[in-house]
């Protein structure tokens, strides 16, 4: 398990849950077990539903009456929540992102350090893939794509390479898409800008910022009054979402008052201040510097 991934802000993100031994939580990023396995360890009667739409999680799965798990996308969390018997939890953890095991199997597309297919997908079922995006989609929708995911100040020189290249010849592979875009920032930025590009291309592939909206919107339905919302993002995108419906309930962070002042909202946030690891966490495990951890309880209604 900890050769497939390492789980970033574990204790924090466990305390945040502020776990009833009796209550129902939701691990919709079960991907390694590794939060999972901590929630079970406090938990007595209580019980455990955990998301993973990847195939490969599976092998990981815990033997546990309590655990039930749902291999599909936490955008359909209400609906298999209810389905299961739990409309109503005490507590959602989401850890999004990539698992180092994607990160490490090449073939999966996701690496800038492997050369692999441009595949990117979470959901294997899927048929849309990073080599459909890059090969097929208009400039119009590559332009979206990376200022949506990425934000990349250069895109448009990077979309017309990108056209250009594949005019010539389709672009299949992960070392195909570098060798494409080499020479198009500065030897020490290299590394950055590629991971930047290869973020808005997953994001794209697997509908991360739809797949969050959704998670947020249906987490205050599913929520009861006094639980916990925890969740774990690593990059800006994803963070300034969470933010913001954290504060406002709304994706722009816009207050929303009553007609006597009152802020409608349904969280509160419980950590004023993001929460980020550690300098010892970062040494062992250098995928977690990007991490920031986003804490809420869900008000009465």
């Amino acid at each position: 398990m900890s050769s497939y991934h390492v789980s970033v802000l574990l204790d924090e993100s466990i305390r945040g849950l502020n776990i009833d031994p009796e209550g129902v939580y939701v691990d919709v990023t079960f991907g390694a077990g590794g939060h999972s396995k901590e929630i079970l360890k406090k938990l007595k009667s209580g019980s455990l539903i955990a998301f993973d739409q990847d195939v490969d999680s599976e092998s990981n799965l815990l033997q546990d009456d309590r655990l039930v798990f749902v291999r599909h996308n936490f955008r359909y969390m209400k609906n298999h929540l209810k389905v299961n018997g739990f409309p109503k939890v005490d507590g959602i953890l989401a850890d999004l992102g990539v698992s180092s095991h994607q990160f490490d199997v090449g073939e999966r597309g996701f690496s800038t350090r492997f050369d692999g297919r441009l595949d990117m997908r979470m959901d294997q079922d899927s048929s849309l893939t990073a080599a459909v995006i890059v090969n097929e989609y208009d400039e119009v929708a590559l332009q979206r794509v990376f200022t949506e995911g990425a934000d990349l100040k250069n895109s448009k020189l990077l979309i017309q390479k990108i056209v250009d290249a594949r005019n010539v010849k389709r672009i299949e592979s992960t070392s195909e898409l570098k060798e494409v875009l080499s020479g198009m920032t500065h030897p020490s930025k290299v590394a950055q800008f590629l991971a930047r590009v290869f973020q808005a291309l997953r994001i794209e592939v697997n509908e991360e910022l739809g797949a969050l909206k959704a998670l947020l919107d249906q987490a205050k339905d599913v929520l009861k009054p006094g639980g916990r919302l925890v969740v774990i993002s690593y990059h800006s995108i994803e963070d300034r979402m969470v933010k913001n419906y954290i504060k406002s309930g709304n994706f722009e962070g816009v207050l929303q008052k009553d007609l006597y002042g009152n802020v409608n909202r349904p969280f509160a946030p419980i950590n004023r201040k993001v929460i980020m690891p550690n300098e010892d966490e970062i040494k062992d495990n250098s995928r977690a510097r990007s991490a920031k951890l986003r804490i809420a309880e869900r008000l009465h209604e």
